[in-house]
């Protein structure tokens, strides 16, 4: 099965969510815009495709997955979409669903991570918000990084099933989301993430263990996998970053 990913080739971003799903999955896929044009790829082929040159299913922005005659678009749902069809997901129904939800939270917060450098909107430069996005980064790191990771926390500390995971008993895209989430906010803001890191056990194991994953380790070592940069969601400035 051969999948064509779509996404930004400069950045990690939304686009690492269900990049990391298909290499724990170990699926076939082509990253395509970050592959020569010579192959059908690139910006070109990526623009191409949204500017609805495929037909009238032309998703509103990457990432986006083409599986056949399937589109899928929003990094969550790909990565529910791929981790479903490749034993990346719980088996029971409530706890699939339940996945998701955990799935579209996260997105939830990487959206307010984005928006403590681009408070007042993405048409702006960060240099035209730096006072608004210092107000707004001190209520992300002192309430808001709290709230999230303690739901996650409580979560694998409850689990019934198998506390070293969010849902279910085995490994799924949801706790490969939480791990990329974490590692982002580590890069972000170290100050902050390492003054509370240890009151987050559960998660800290998990993002080891994920970490550990075979086929996820074999990408976190390979070229494939890309750097947090200051044109990505996860951004470190350090006037934005406090313990």
């Amino acid at each position: 099965m051969n999948y064509d990913l779509y996404y930004w080739p400069m950045i990690p971003g939304r686009g690492e969510y269900p990049r990391l799903v298909l290499e724990a999955a170990e699926a076939h896929y082509r990253d395509v815009a970050r592959l020569p044009e010579s192959e059908g790829g690139g910006m070109k082929a990526m623009k191409a495709f949204l500017s609805g040159e495929r037909g009238h299913l032309a998703p509103f922005a990457p990432p986006f997955l083409v599986d056949g005659d399937i589109i899928v678009s929003q990094a969550a749902e790909i990565a529910a979409y791929v981790g479903e069809k490749h034993g990346l997901a719980p088996l029971m129904e409530a706890d699939r669903q339940f996945a998701r939800s955990i799935a579209f939270t996260t997105a939830d917060l990487v959206k307010e991570v984005h928006d403590v450098h681009h408070p007042l909107g993405s048409g702006l430069y960060y240099e035209d918000q730096k006072p608004e996005a210092k107000r707004y980064a001190e209520g992300f790191r002192n309430e808001r990084i709290p709230k999230f990771l303690g739901w996650y926390e409580r979560l694998l500390t409850s689990n019934p099933e198998e506390p070293d995971f969010l849902v279910g008993d085995r490994l799924t895209y949801a706790d490969l989301g939480l791990f990329q989430t974490w590692l982002g906010l580590e890069y972000a803001f170290p100050k902050r993430m390492g003054n509370i890191a240890g009151d987050y056990p559960k998660i800290r194991a998990l993002v080891e263990q994920v970490s550990r994953h075979g086929p996820v380790a074999a990408y976190l070592a390979s070229d494939r996998r890309m750097a947090f940069n200051e044109d990505g969601i996860f951004r470190h400035y350090r006037e934005l970053d406090a313990e």
